[in-house]
């Protein structure tokens, strides 16, 4: 049977399946069952089943999933020490290419839709999608080799889709930021990973409005040396003014020259040079909280063979089915979306802004199967009283997956109540970190308000106290994982070895570089970086390791609940997470020191309204007496123009001191904490704790 919030009492299920087994969890359990010889009866014996026997879990899925590989190997997991998850390989032998998994298909039937605001149509056939990655591919070989970095500022489009495609073939390295972010935010991520491949866009359009990149482009190129070649791709104007981009070509030249090259006529179709499974696939950022963004090394088997999982078992995705994420090319769900292809699913990519009524129009246009947003749009929508059940039909809508911040109880019932009755409504949470999900949604089991039904499969859930004991139901901690997964990135870009990696992937010992903290499986590979236990820990060991040994530390507070699933409280650091992208604060402080009348800033998150609103403190400078309208209004314009318009912080307001540690630092999580009214932790290590009493009951954040 099928229950809504109108029927159903508060602890009573929103949602149970009406016909189960007819799910892809629930063939892929019986199946199991049958392999393993056990009953596995529902989801917590199943995934009980995939943490306690991961190699065979994993090994079963590689093989029920239908991964294309030249060698799978016999080895499913190297395990290490227990308290050194990094050091766990998983299908250290097996020889894959992420791009061949992805174009499995190669029939006329649609691979991509994509629909813009202002009305645009486009589709890719299975056919044309390969023959436009097998050009990118021909243009980028003699560009750039296996290991080296192809670099994309552009907005969600079918081309970001088909470069990224392309480098992947090759063995590149891919790395991706929205259109809407500012030069210095792109220079401060792709300064790192030195790129030889720059593709940028002309402009984009957002909310009815156009904005020009041209500029922003010629100003990271300035700042970008490794870039060998840049190319820019049109979507404002069919032929742009490239003058002041010398030597940069548009996408259509940068094509041609592969068109050109004498092995074009040879590969009509991508070429898929066989690779390690830890291959490096992607460099993700996370947040800039004390710095630069981190550079998130992910690996091509790890997240194929995790998002297989995720979509096909844990989204019900089915060959032919249309999935929508509301995203940019600079948010993890960008990738994870990508992946769809694998499960052989039509991409629907969406360009603009999120107009309710035309993300709702497209729904039932393009017979969109799952809609994927973060919640905070979900918690708007049931602001503003919208209701799309009594305007559109939704007739294909099978599935509706909430990340990037908590899903309110509030939000779950208006899911049921006003947009479809008959749903899957999956909230689901991980990172950037792992570019997946740590807990998600059960096809086959009940719904319940503010829950994530389930962990994970294959991941070792638990909520940690401060001394790292498993907590109760319902007592609050940290989310953590205390088992290897497949998509543990292979590391930070720079550090031991992550940044030096294979020009020979393709010939490479699969075993070279697999102890390595970023062993790329290749001759370049130090084979021995990281693996020294004496040796002074990594910054990615640290971050995710250091504060619970022996498990991942994903930095979510969190209780599970009655039921057996997960309520996820929000962001235990420091990082912002307005909207479900991660910002860190570092990267609005430092639009802050070009302006004179602020002498320095303090930045939080406050939730509202099932999202998070970016808080600015400021402090004056001296004989600055009022922080006017017009200071406001430029200190947000700075931001918005030297970061994105998604660091531009709600609220700006003055205060009389910032609080600091002793060393000099300030404390974000102490202000945090004086908003939220809970009690500040660890005063003694402020050295004015004095200044805290400026946070206090502030009427601006009632």
């Amino acid at each position: 049977m099928t229950a809504s919030s109108d029927t159903a009492p508060p602890g009573e299920p929103l949602w149970r399946p009406a016909r189960p087994e007819r799910s892809n969890l629930w063939g892929f359990r019986e199946a199991l069952a049958e392999h393993a010889g056990r009953p596995l009866p529902d989801y917590a014996a199943l995934h009980g089943l995939s943490v306690a026997e991961p190699a065979a879990f994993w090994s079963f899925a590689w093989n029920y999933c239908g991964v294309i590989a030249s060698a799978k190997g016999e080895i499913a997991l190297r395990p290490a020490s227990p308290d050194r998850l990094w050091d766990w390989r998983f299908f250290p032998d097996a020889r894959l290419n992420f791009a061949e998994n992805l174009l499995r298909r190669r029939d006329e039937s649609t691979a991509i839709v994509f629909r813009s605001e202002d009305g645009r149509r486009r589709e890719v056939s299975w056919a044309e999608l390969a023959a436009e990655v097998s050009r990118v591919k021909a243009a980028l070989d003699p560009l750039a080799g296996p290991g080296d970095r192809v670099a994309a500022w552009l907005p969600n489009v079918p081309e970001t889709c088909m470069l990224m495609l392309g480098a992947a073939a090759g063995g590149r390295v891919f790395s991706s930021c929205s259109a809407d972010f500012g030069a210095r935010g792109v220079v401060d991520r792709f300064g790192q990973i030195r790129p030889k491949v720059l593709v940028g866009v002309d402009g984009y359009r957002y909310g009815g409005r156009e904005f020009d990149c041209l500029g922003k482009l010629a100003e990271a190129r300035e700042l970008l040396p490794s870039v060998e070649r840049l190319v820019v791709l049109p979507y404002l104007r069919e032929r742009p003014d490239l003058t002041g981009l010398p030597g940069a070509q548009t996408w259509d030249e940068f094509l041609a020259e592969g068109d050109a090259a004498p092995s074009a006529e040879a590969h009509a179709e991508p070429d898929f040079p066989q690779l390690p499974f830890d291959h490096p696939l992607y460099v993700l950022y996370s947040s800039g909280t004390t710095g630069a963004p981190k550079s998130i090394v992910h690996k091509a088997g790890g997240l194929l063979l995790k998002h297989l999982v995720e979509h096909r078992l844990n989204c019900d995705v089915r060959p032919g089915d249309r999935v929508f994420y509301f995203t940019t090319a600079g948010w993890m769900m960008w990738n994870w979306l990508m992946s769809a292809l694998a499960s052989e699913a039509t991409l629907v990519l969406y360009q603009g802004a999120p107009d309710p009524q035309k993300l709702f129009d497209l729904t039932d246009s393009e017979g969109v199967t799952l809609f994927g947003t973060a919640a905070g749009f979900v918690e708007a929508l049931a602001k503003q009283g919208v209701s799309p059940r009594r305007t559109h039909r939704l007739h294909a809508l099978r599935t509706i997956t909430s990340t990037g911040s908590p899903l309110s109880p509030r939000g779950f019932r208006y899911v049921y109540e006003e947009i479809k009755a008959d749903l899957h409504l999956a909230s689901i949470s991980g990172g950037t970190d792992l570019c997946g999900c740590l807990v998600m949604g059960d096809p086959t089991g009940a719904v319940y308000a503010g829950e994530i039904q389930r962990p994970a499969l294959g991941l070792a859930i638990d909520v940690y106290d401060e001394h790292g004991r498993p907590c109760v139901p319902g007592q609050v901690g940290e989310l953590v994982c205390s088992n290897a997964f497949p998509s543990m990135p292979l590391g930070f870009w720079g550090e031991r070895g992550v940044g030096d990696l294979a020009k020979g992937g393709a010939d490479a010992d699969a075993d070279a570089g697999a102890g390595a903290v970023g062993g790329a499986g290749g001759a370049d590979a130090g084979a021995d970086a990281g693996t020294d236990a004496d040796a002074e820990p990594s910054r990615y060991q640290q971050t995710y390791f250091e504060r619970f040994p022996g498990a991942w530390h994903q930095g979510d507070f969190s209780h599970w609940s009655d039921n057996g699933g997960m309520v996820i409280l929000g962001r235990s650091d420091a990082t912002l997470n307005p909207g479900g992208v991660r910002i860190g604060t570092a990267e609005i402080y430092r639009p802050l020191e070009g302006i004179p009348e602020v002498r320095e800033g303090l930045v939080i998150g406050q939730p509202r309204d099932g999202d998070v609103r970016i808080v600015l403190f400021v402090r004056l400078a001296d004989g600055v007496d009022e922080l006017s309208e017009e200071l406001v209004a430029r200190i947000k314009a700075r931001i918005r123009r030297e970061a994105s318009p998604r660091h531009v912080p709600a609220i700006v307001l003055a205060v009389a001191d910032l609080p600091r540690t002793r060393s000099g630092k300030l404390v974000e999580l102490a202000v945090t904490d004086m908003v939220a009214g809970r009690a500040v932790r660890n005063t003694e290590a402020i050295a004015n704790p004095e200044a805290l009493e400026g946070f206090r009951n502030r009427a601006e954040l009632s």
